[in-house]
């Protein structure tokens, strides 16, 4: 086993892959780049090394700085975790050129996976069904191509992954605007726009084979089925794969071995096929995607059902070890699910948000996998996961159960996340009969995002709250002597305002009243009720108290109450939602446009988001140039008052 090794990556892979390496005596070596200093996985590290500024390009992907680093601190292998260099073929050899371990597959086995037109190929020659399409060098004539497929077909980037690149194109008229964007995004990406063509599966699931190798041969760790997608981007995954059969499960398992030792493997990847569910699991109805030749985000079901710790396997083999366990020897034991809780603006499309995390608490007898602490800040450069929660049952139905309740009792504040999402999907009674396919996200997003309701009671607690009578010792705070104990607040969550009326009856006993209704607190020896229930936990930072009822709810109090309300936002401006890059910008000044025009294209968090226009007019002024970085509220671009005449 190594002495000492250095994690090439950040957050929570780096955490996930230190606490492996520490409990089995390994010194672990963090880098990291300046935005990232006081990041958790640096905390964590028994040294650590800032190796650039906060862009990926200038840190993270600095493989001769990440070795040099290495080196110095007497590191003899190197992990890469997932993402940025972690599927870089040319890293690999650096890596080994400069004598050390890299603690994953060959380069070799990289290149023939990473180019996803020639791993089809490389599959059909080892007997690995694959999915009808084009998978070609040429790049010309591709919607010709299309047409001989037959619609609905997908495009994807020959040198992609984490839905990149990626596009569904339903009808022909649709296809060359789908292929431009496609190969923007790509180009972006991947620095290589190449495409390739496949049929498109109308009732798709997601299902997926771990697979570890040590070169002379191969095992599979069964199947995860992370069917429930959101723009090609996984959600929640599950292992097993609900209505698997033994026969099914098999023949997986033999095409992903045979797929794994077809390119002399070692170590751990994931080989990814596309399943038809029209007509249940069978075994002839599933295709070879892509193969991801690293450890995957979504590991941890695997390890829950089977009981490997994945990062270990990784580091023993890597040292030279044969595989810990024959075929036979692997057995599943329950169920397992994994939710990714994200830092993100649902209601608002799933915008990646940022900001500082004023208070994280996971609950117990779940596993929380995750690279940040309450305090830590939400970054704009980097992916904005907050962790991933993940649980075990005996059976479905109880791993399930497992999952919802976790989510019901995780606790984030000071950001927007998508914690209320999770907790719908969790809850949709198809999924949890195991009716489970991509498409499921997309039919269901309208039920899926809805806001919850007002919460009278959730409401009344920050008040009492805010009003200082949560601890109960001054229960007269905020009161003036010789007048009735009253007093108003206000309140605001998210565009409602409230004003509430809290009467004080004696200590440990208070009436709010918000509007017509009137919620009855009281205090007992087991803590305040609100009409009878007992209180949430609840945190407060600055002036937003957080009180988690409905996945959390935050309310911030108005202490000046003749504060303007606010002028309505100006829709002749179109601003940056979040802090990126100015990918393209699509109009310019004079042209007109309709509501709905794509303007400009902004790339953020590792996504393309397209900025359109509010209103039919036109464009006045063009205020950045494509290329330029902008924060969160920048004005891009401007149309035209009536009347005003174009820049």
């Amino acid at each position: 086993m190594f002495d000492t090794i250095l994690i090439a990556n950040r957050g929570e892979i780096a955490c996930r892959v230190m606490k492996t390496a520490q409990s089995l005596g390994v010194r672990c070596v963090a880098v990291y780049s300046e935005a990232d200093a006081g990041a958790a996985h640096v905390a964590m590290a028994d040294v650590a090394r800032c190796i650039g500024p906060a862009a990926v390009a200038e840190s993270y992907l600095k493989g001769d700085r990440i070795i040099e680093v290495a080196l110095a601190e007497g590191a003899q292998a190197i992990h890469p975790g997932y993402g940025f260099l972690s599927e870089n073929p040319e890293f690999v050899e650096a890596v080994e050129a400069a004598g050390l371990t890299f603690i994953g597959p060959s380069a070799k086995a990289i290149r023939a996976m990473g180019l996803k037109d020639a791993a089809k190929a490389l599959m059909q020659e080892a007997g690995v069904p694959v999915v009808p399409g084009y998978h070609g060098a040429s790049q010309e004539g591709l919607a010709a191509r299309a047409e001989e497929i037959g619609y609905p077909v997908l495009i994807k980037a020959v040198a992609g992954g984490g839905g990149k690149g990626m596009r569904l194109v339903e009808r022909p008229a649709e296809f060359e605007r789908a292929l431009e964007s496609a190969r923007a995004e790509a180009r972006t990406a991947f620095g290589n726009d190449a495409v390739l063509i496949e049929k498109f599966v109308t009732q798709p699931r997601h299902i997926e084979v771990q697979v570890f190798g040590d070169r002379d041969r191969a095992v599979h760790l069964f199947e995860r089925d992370c069917s429930l997608q959101r723009r090609h981007q996984k959600v929640i995954e599950e292992a097993p794969a609900p209505g698997m059969t033994e026969e099914m499960r098999a023949a997986m398992g033999q095409a992903a071995v045979r797929a794994a030792e077809a390119i002399g493997y070692k170590g751990a990847g994931t080989v990814e096929f596309i399943v038809d569910g029209s007509q249940g699991l069978r075994p002839d109805g599933f295709w070879f995607m892509e193969m991801n030749t690293r450890l995957q985000v979504e590991h941890p079901v695997t390890e829950m059902i089977t009981g490997v710790d994945l990062v270990e396997w990784q580091l023993r083999v890597a040292a030279g070890e044969s595989l810990p366990a024959r075929q036979e020897a692997l057995t599943i034991t329950g169920h397992a699910f994994e939710a990714r809780l994200y830092a993100e603006d649902v209601p608002a499309g799933f915008l990646p948000a940022t900001g500082t995390l004023t208070h994280l608490s996971f609950p117990e007898g779940a596993r929380a996998d995750t690279g940040v602490r309450g305090g830590d800040e939400i970054s704009p450069w980097y992916d904005p996961m907050i962790a991933k929660l993940i649980t075990h049952g005996p059976t479905r139905e109880i791993a399930l159960k497992r999952l919802r309740q976790a989510l019901g009792r995780t606790e984030v504040a000071g950001s927007v996340t998508n914690l209320a999402f999770l907790g719908a999907l969790a809850a949709h009674e198809g999924f949890g009969r195991g009716e489970v396919d991509t498409g499921l996200i997309g039919r269901e997003i309208t039920a899926l995002t809805a806001v919850t309701e007002e919460n009278a009671a959730a409401l009344a607690q920050a008040a009492l709250v805010e009003a200082g009578l949560w601890q109960g010792d001054g229960w007269a705070t905020g009161f003036t002597l010789w007048q009735p104990l009253a007093r108003t607040l206000v309140l605001d969550e998210g565009e409602s305002r409230h004003e509430l009326r809290l009467r004080v009856r004696g200590p440990g006993a208070c009436d709010v009243e918000i509007g017509d209704r009137v919620i009855e607190a009281r205090r007992g020896p087991g803590g305040w009720t609100l009409d009878g229930r007992a209180a949430w936990p609840f945190a407060v930072a600055g002036d937003v108290v957080t009180v988690f009822a409905d996945y959390g709810r935050a309310y911030r109090v108005i202490r000046a109450l003749d504060r303007a309300a606010g002028a309505a936002s100006d829709a002749s401006v179109i601003e940056a939602p979040m802090p990126g890059l100015v990918q393209k910008i699509d109009v310019q000044a004079g042209q007109e446009v309709q509501a709905g025009d794509r303007l400009a294209v902004l790339e953020a968090m590792k996504m393309e988001h397209a900025l359109t226009a509010p209103r039919d007019g036109v464009v006045a002024e063009v205020l950045v140039p494509a290329g330029a970085q902008v924060e969160a509220g920048a004005a891009l671009i401007r149309l035209a008052e009536d009347g005003e005449a174009a820049a």
